[in-house]
This record gives C-alpha cells, sequence and structure tokens, in this order.
C-alpha cells in the first residue's frame, strides 16, 4: 500500500458546521478544492465510513478517512526512466505501464516511478494532484501491468476526470486465477473498504465504497481459469479483492491469495509462479472518448513475455 495515504481527522465542536470539501481544502495541502470535491464524489473520503457529498455539513466527532493518491508534500523530480508509448498526440498519452513500476510518488516513495519519467519526458503536463501526478488522471497497482492515459493539458485532464468520474471509460484486465470458475461469465457487486483488521489491505465490507467487477471466462485449464474483467468502478485493488472473494484468488497475488501458490502440484509450475515476480494481472484494453476530437478511441496491449510465458507453460 506505499502507493497510498490514508489520512483521518475528528472534528472538534469549533470546527462543526464547515463543509466537508471546504475543510479539507484548509486541512490538506496543496491539494485544490476542485480536486478535493472529486475524490469526494469518487467516494475516496469517508465520514463515518460512508461516503458523503461535498456540501456535507459537517458535525462534532464526525471521523473522516481520506485516501489520497499521492502525499500532501514530497520531493520529486524528472528522471529519465524509459516508457512505452502506445498513442500519443497534442492532448493525451497512451502508455504501456510494466509491472514493478509504481504509478506517482507516495510516503516512502520519492523517484524511480512513472510519474518522474513523465515529468522528464514531457516537460510541461498538468498537475493531476499534489504537484507529483503529472496528467495522470487514473492509476495501476505497482505489480499490475498495462494501458494508462495521461493529460497533456489541463482542459484534457479536466475532460478526463470526469469521464472516469461519470464511469464512461472502458477498463479491461486479463487475469489469471487459481481453480475453474463455473459460470461462463458473472457480476460481483461487492463494497470495498479498509480490511478492519488489517488496515494496509482492502476487503469486502459492508457500507464501503460501492463496487463494481464483471468477468467473463476466456480460457478454462484444469486448476486455473483465464479471465477478462471489466471494471465499472475504479476501487483500490478491486479486482484482486473481488476475486479472491469468489474464492479464485489472482495468480503470484501474495496479498490477497497467500498459501494458494503453494497448491500448484507440478513442481516446475509452482516454482515458475514463485518467480514471477509479480500477479497475474493486465490493463489490456482501454478506450475513451478523445478530449478534443470527442470520438471513441480504443487501445490495446499485449501480454508482457513474463505473463506470456507461463500461459504458455500452463
Amino acid at each position: 500500500m506505499a502507493d497510498l495515504e490514508i489520512r483521518t481527522f475528528k472534528i472538534d465542536a469549533h470546527e462543526a458546521g464547515a463543509r466537508l470539501d471546504a475543510y479539507l481544502a484548509s486541512h490538506v495541502e496543496d491539494w485544490s478544492r476542485a480536486r478535493l470535491q472529486r475524490l469526494i464524489e469518487a467516494e475516496d473520503v469517508l465520514v463515518n465510513g460512508k461516503p458523503a457529498k461535498p456540501a456535507y455539513k459537517l458535525r462534532e466527532h464526525d471521523e473522516l478517512e481520506v485516501e489520497l493518491t499521492a502525499p500532501s508534500s514530497t520531493s520529486f523530480a524528472p528522471e529519465p526512466i524509459p516508457i512505452e508509448i502506445v498513442y500519443e498526440d497534442e492532448t493525451v498519452v497512451v502508455v504501456n505501464k510494466p509491472a514493478g513500476l509504481v504509478v506517482h510518488p507516495a510516503a516512502g516513495i520519492h523517484s524511480g516511478t512513472l510519474a518522474n519519467a513523465l515529468a522528464y519526458h514531457f516537460q510541461q503536463l498538468p498537475d493531476g494532484g499534489a504537484g507529483v501526478r503529472p496528467g495522470i488522471v487514473h492509476r495501476l497497482d505497482r505489480d499490475t501491468s498495462g494501458l494508462l492515459v495521461v493529460a497533456k493539458t489541463e482542459a484534457a485532464l479536466e475532460n478526463l476526470s470526469d469521464q472516469f468520474r461519470d464511469r464512461t471509460v472502458f477498463k479491461s484486465y486479463v487475469a489469471l486465477v487459481h481453480g475453474r470458475v463455473k459460470s461462463d461469465s458473472g457480476r460481483i457487486d461487492q463494497p470495498l473498504a479498509r480490511d478492519p483488521a488489517n488496515r494496509t489491505r482492502m476487503a469486502v465490507v459492508r457500507g464501503g465504497r460501492s463496487a463494481v467487477s464483471l468477468y467473463r471466462v476466456r480460457l478454462r485449464f484444469d486448476r486455473f481459469t483465464l479471465l477478462d474483467v471489466e471494471l465499472k468502478t475504479g476501487r483500490t485493488h478491486q479486482i484482486r479483492v473481488h476475486l479472491a472473494w469468489l474464492k479464485h484468488p489472482v495468480v503470484g497475488d501474495e496479498t490477497y491469495g497467500a498459501g494458494r501458490d503453494n497448491t500448484i502440484q507440478d513442481p516446475q509450475l509452482r516454482a515458475r509462479v514463485r518467480n514471477l515476480g509479480r500477479h497475474f494481472l493486465h490493463a489490456e484494453k482501454l478506450a475513451f472518448s478523445h478530449p478534443t476530437t470527442k470520438k471513441r478511441v480504443e487501445f490495446t496491449s499485449a501480454l508482457p513475455a513474463e505473463l506470456a510465458g507461463l500461459l504458455a507453460e500452463i
């Protein structure tokens, strides 16, 4: 969870009556009120464990939990890190992120991120938040590979942020999971929140943020299933938590599928999975309305060599 920062606040008597967005704007440095409003609307801000509206009037003893996608301040510098560009024009860039690359600086991580690379390759990008998210409007976990769209202008940043907020962006992933998934397709509609027993993890929690994932079986093997998973919402670790809840955790996921890799009977295959160094989750398809032309654009990313090789061996 090093790519996130969780901030908590408890409202005193003299703070009661303030609007939620105004209160956060005065207590979270380097985040504009508009961006904090988008954070609230995305249900990344909880009041007493539940989502609230930006205009919510705070009450004494209210407890706030804010999930920031970047720290309020950090050292940040452009770095000549190679990036794979899938598409580029004057407005947007679509990149293919490799596994192991953190998207942006956060607590304890100040360099070696995709944001550092973007700042080097594209010197003038709009600020996606706290000065350390140049053009970035969405994220992938460190060990998830695949497609990310980056805004090159402030107008494109606002437009894409609205599309993600309105859930009109199409995001489809490929996941290899343990076990044979019985249904050819399905819908997982389970709310997510911090695991009460371990705050560094997410979990299916009653009263958590709404989260919806759609899956379809692409291939079945004796002890594994290859799935296409479409995200209808974009919660932290959503696919990994939902599939683990389904009792089919992602192969190689040490956080939500701990111990399942040990059940692989073939010793050579078991060793291959253990040495994969990542989980088998890849952002394969991405589609959105171009901020300038308004035309629908679609992009596809092939499986990385390490995932394709494991799949061939299975």
